[in-house]
């Protein structure tokens, strides 16, 4: 059976994005667990946590050259994996929540580790034999992920992803997780290859595609990489539009009343709330079970934390539990060494109808000096059973974050 016979489907998702689907049989990784030990396996990491992590300076005489590397294919990368909640008792307690539900914030979480495990699947060196892979893969930048239904606690999850676009040391990860042929879950990661002691960017193959289908991919990932960067959601990028300046006078004059002498007044409008009111925060203390090989901790474990704390602030908000819808624009600033200390911050910024838009920021306290530093932002949809109350900015800073959120929201509304 050749390649073109083996093309399941061509599944055209939300925001045009299309996904490879092929016999997994033939892709297959194996479970996430099985997963996370070939990844240590191919970068050397020895059992054990260590202070001062194995020294990898000696890997970076086999750091290629971009023009040394073969050109490679989606299908080369295209991978698939069992998240096994049917069968494993363990992996199923592990995922479940108190409604017997998948918790999305730990799925999230097991994207991430995926994401990483398909960036080693495109990446193809000329090593020796038995020679540890001379890269470290990270996150850079959650593009998106939209949560399409619930996942059942009690049966297998299959993750599939390939790499859908290249740069010289950036990939483009496109995911799917199914249960029973049910589309549960659809993401785009971008991933940033560095090289063995994480001190520069390292080369990835050039991604060439094949065949028909396989351009078309590659032609849309383009196309969103050339929309992406002209339609930040940052004011110091793009600008008020006129209509956001005519909302910031609306807001203004509903915070404050029509006299302007009068100090700022701290009652809430009719049936409204301030964004501060619907601030919640947690403090964590990183242990090595979540690191890398360098001793950072993972992204998919910053992810799952700002997922669950905005749960909790969207809960409050809206008096019952409310279902995460979409996530994006989640960039990683400064990595989180294992001796930091993370805080989580979560604000309810912009509110529709049903919907509530949250931003999450995290921030990293060192624990030998002490400074503190931002490490992510987060942009999270949730929506609730009923109509929720209107949230309001009280100062210039939240009526900021009211219109970045607005501009998400309507983000994910055109992409429904």
């Amino acid at each position: 059976m050749n390649f073109l016979t083996r093309y399941a489907k061509c599944l055209r998702g939300p925001w045009g994005v299309q996904y490879l689907h092929l016999d997994s049989a033939d892709h297959s990784s194996g479970t996430m667990a099985e997963i996370s030990e070939k990844i240590k396996k191919q970068v050397g990491v020895e059992p054990g946590y260590h202070t001062i992590p194995k020294c990898r300076a000696g890997l970076l005489k086999y750091h290629p050259k971009l023009e040394d590397l073969p050109e490679r294919s989606m299908k080369d990368s295209y991978r698939t994996a069992i998240l096994p909640l049917g069968s494993d008792e363990r992996v199923r307690e592990h995922h479940v929540n108190h409604l017997g539900m998948v918790r999305r914030g730990r799925l999230v979480e097991e994207l991430d580790m995926f994401a990483i495990w398909i960036c080693h699947c495109h990446v193809k060196l000329p090593l020796p034999r038995n020679t540890p892979l001379p890269y470290t893969f990270v996150t850079l930048l959650v593009d998106r992920v939209e949560m399409l239904a619930d996942a059942k606690a009690d049966i297998d999850l299959e993750l599939s992803g390939h790499v859908s676009w290249t740069g010289t040391s950036s990939m483009e990860i496109s995911i799917n997780v199914r249960q029973q042929e049910q589309i549960i879950a659809k993401a785009i990661f971008l991933m940033v290859a560095r090289n063995a002691t994480n001190t520069a960017p390292a080369p990835v193959n050039p991604l060439k595609p094949t065949l028909g289908q396989e351009q078309l991919y590659w032609e849309a990932a383009k196309e969103r990489h050339k929309k992406k960067a002209t339609s930040s959601m940052c004011l110091d990028k793009r600008p008020l539009t006129k209509a956001e300046q005519h909302l910031m006078y609306e807001l203004f004059m509903r915070s404050t009343g029509t006299d302007i002498l009068w100090e700022t007044t701290s009652e809430e409008p009719l049936d409204c709330r301030w964004i501060a009111s619907t601030q919640r925060s947690k403090v964590l203390l990183p242990f090595p079970e979540s690191r890398n090989n360098h001793n950072t901790i993972y992204g998919g474990y910053i992810m799952r934390n700002a997922v669950e704390i905005c749960y909790i602030t969207a809960s409050f908000y809206a008096g019952r539990r409310p279902l995460l819808q979409y996530l994006s624009d989640v960039a990683f600033f400064q990595p989180v060494r294992v001796t930091s200390i993370l805080k989580l911050t979560a604000y309810v910024v912009y509110t529709s109808e049903q919907y509530m838009q949250l931003m999450a920021v995290a921030k990293v306290l060192d624990a030998n000096s002490f400074t503190e530093m931002h490490t992510n932002v987060f942009h999270l949809t949730y929506v609730s059973e009923h109509k929720v109350k209107e949230v309001l900015p009280h100062s210039f800073q939240e009526t900021v974050w009211h219109i970045i959120g607005r501009r998400h929201f309507e983000s994910y509304q055109q992409r429904k």
